[in-house]
């Protein structure tokens, strides 16, 4: 099936410049083709990752992919989608998210010898840095029209609540960026997020003015991605998920693909992983008659974290939520216990050996040493996985994790993690 047919099918396609143009020129010839991203920060979050799939998709499919990192871009700021004004970073911090921004695309797609071979990445300071004011007006700033600039949604969204001419010129670089892709790289396609379609156009307009009226480009957009509720998907209750894994662990990672609604769960099987359509059919049955087996979500929490991730990882994850499903933790080491009950309530405690019912009482969990013994003696309390119904109990050191946690658990799901100091 050609590309942009597997695609359509999957629901990847929000727009096109020109469709059947594309879909001949897939059919002809590998081509080459990039997708972009600004470094504003020091990670990607799983929004990000969309656009990168479908570079992906194209790159199995046989076609040449170029990762763009936006040293310049990045350094002024994108208008889409936002209605105010970024505020700049210093050239030293846009630098330091370049470093890290390119050693999460190397991470996530030159894994192989063959994706060496295949992919690029670039930074387009290289080709912007040399250009002075002079150059940017002359050989660029006269192709633009201000009226089609005014138009685009980037820039009407934001005429009454004010935009920078800073801002404003972010169109004019991204197209500076597909004109130097189109002349040296033979890229014929841009990819971008629906937010994009204005720059994307914009790219494509400089192209043609300055290459020909014919010159074979294309742009391709990908549908807003919302949630079956409404709201704006990659987000958690504690923020953004984010790629890099000091941000959010592999076992948050985990759990968030693992949480996805039944709604929402085939579509993202067929944006985020490259299982192959029968097998999505299968799993879309398994939602409709089996739905409390959550067999779709499993499969979607795995494949993405074992891409994002690898298989270490996902193996650890797995091992957590089971663990913390059954309650039967003392098996995790120190490092999977701070993975797993990070954002669980937490407390710190000295070393000092104590009366269990006290130190509950000392720390905060119980609030008072009726209560505390009480549920001692009800079987309440578990202290790493084992329940304690002895009053006179006395916690030490030595039973924690490598002296650095202790688990408490009341009840069946309120968990506490004690830190010690």
């Amino acid at each position: 099936m050609n590309i942009i047919d597997d695609l359509k099918e999957r629901g990847a396609i929000n727009q096109t410049t020109d469709e059947e143009g594309l879909r001949k020129l897939t059919e002809e010839k590998a081509i080459s083709l990039y997708c972009g991203v600004d470094p504003t920060g020091d990670s990607m979050h799983i929004g990000h990752l969309i656009p990168f799939m479908i570079l992906r998709r194209f790159q199995l499919a046989g076609h040449k992919p170029v990762i763009l990192i936006g040293g310049a871009t990045g350094s002024i700021g994108d208008p889409s989608g936002r209605s105010s004004e970024r505020v700049l970073q210093s050239m030293e911090q846009v630098q330091q998210n370049v470093d890290k921004l390119t050693a999460q695309m190397r991470k996530l797609f030159f894994t192989s010898d063959k994706d060496a071979a295949e992919l690029r990445l670039v930074n387009n300071y290289d080709w912007t840095k040399s250009i002075s004011l002079l150059d940017f007006l002359r050989d660029f700033g006269k192709h633009f029209n201000l009226n089609s600039m005014l138009a685009k949604d980037s820039v009407a969204n934001r005429l009454e609540t004010g935009i920078s001419f800073t801002e404003f010129s972010y169109q004019i670089l991204q197209s500076i960026d597909y004109l130097h892709l189109f002349q040296h790289e033979d890229v014929q396609l841009q990819i971008g997020g629906a937010d994009q379609w204005g720059n994307i156009t914009a790219g494509l307009d400089l192209i043609r003015k300055k290459e020909g009226a014919n010159s074979q480009a294309y742009g391709l957009t990908i549908p807003l991605m919302l949630k079956a509720d409404g709201t704006k998907f990659g987000k958690s209750a504690g923020g953004a998920v984010w790629l890099d894994p000091e941000k959010t662990t592999p076992y948050e990672f985990y759990q968030f693909w693992l949480n996805q609604d039944d709604r929402d769960v085939i579509k993202y099987l067929n944006y985020f992983t490259f299982l192959g359509k029968e097998e999505i059919a299968e799993l879309e049955e398994q939602v409709a008659s089996q739905p409390h087996k959550r067999l779709a979500q499993q499969r979607l929490a795995q494949e993405v974290t074992r891409f994002v991730h690898g298989q270490a990882a996902l193996d650890d994850a797995i091992k957590i939520s089971q663990a913390l499903f059954t309650g039967e933790i003392s098996q995790l080491n120190a490092s999977e216990i701070e993975q797993g009950f990070k954002n669980m309530p937490s407390f710190d405690s000295s070393k000092e050996p104590q009366n269990l019912a006290t130190w509950l009482v000392d720390l905060g969990i119980e609030p008072s040493r009726r209560q505390s013994r009480e549920d001692i003696q009800n079987g309440a309390i578990s202290i790493n996985g084992q329940k304690i119904t002895d009053l006179d109990w006395e916690w030490t050191s030595d039973q924690s994790f490598d002296e650095r946690f202790v688990i408490v658990r009341r009840g069946k799901k309120n968990y506490f993690l004690v830190r010690l100091v």
